[in-house]
């Protein structure tokens, strides 16, 4: 049996949208609203494993630890609960990723000096080097990702997913 909500043709995805409307449309349901936020979950999923195996193999890293990385590499030291809201992970992964980028001489954590009850986190140079050296290639990726879309739709598709993560982050 096919997989109906992996990644395949846009026609796949159209006929296991149908499938579900089909099989649950007795119900007074938002269908419209069902199959946006579908999508956004498996174009997130799409893209993670796409990016996960193209580009952050080669480093070893996955997903939470690059984008750790990235957030230390942008704003620089972060109390843990601060950087695993920014990096979209909970306290217990944030705890085994800093393990695994510690045990590798990527990042530090160290006791906040005004607050010793307080962790900060800190990219150490070789984390520096690999956030560089990769980076450029996973903008290359996300290049290829978003080539289907025009530069005018990328900004639009931007701006609307702002507009959800906005609604539900404040609701």
């Amino acid at each position: 049996m096919p997989r109906r909500l992996a990644a395949g043709s846009a026609g796949d995805l159209v006929r296991a949208e149908r499938d579900i409307r089909a099989r649950i449309g007795d119900q007074h349901l938002d269908f419209a609203a069902m199959a946006a936020v579908s999508n956004i979950y498996r174009a997130a999923n799409v893209v993670r494993n796409h990016m996960e195996r193209k580009v952050l193999a080669d480093e070893d890293l996955s997903w939470a630890a690059f984008t750790v990385l990235f957030v230390l590499w942008i704003w620089g030291d972060q109390q843990t609960r601060h950087l695993a809201e920014e990096a979209g992970v909970t306290k217990g992964t944030l705890t085994g990723v800093l393990k695994t980028l510690e045990k590798r001489g990527l990042a530090r954590r160290r006791t906040h000096e005004e607050d010793g009850r307080l962790v900060l986190v800190s990219l150490e140079p070789k984390g520096l080097a690999v956030i560089e050296r990769l980076f450029p290639a996973f903008n290359m990726s996300e290049t290829y990702v978003s080539a289907g879309l025009s530069e005018r739709e990328k900004a639009q598709l931007a701006s609307l997913l702002r507009k959800i993560i906005r609604q539900t982050e404040g609701g």
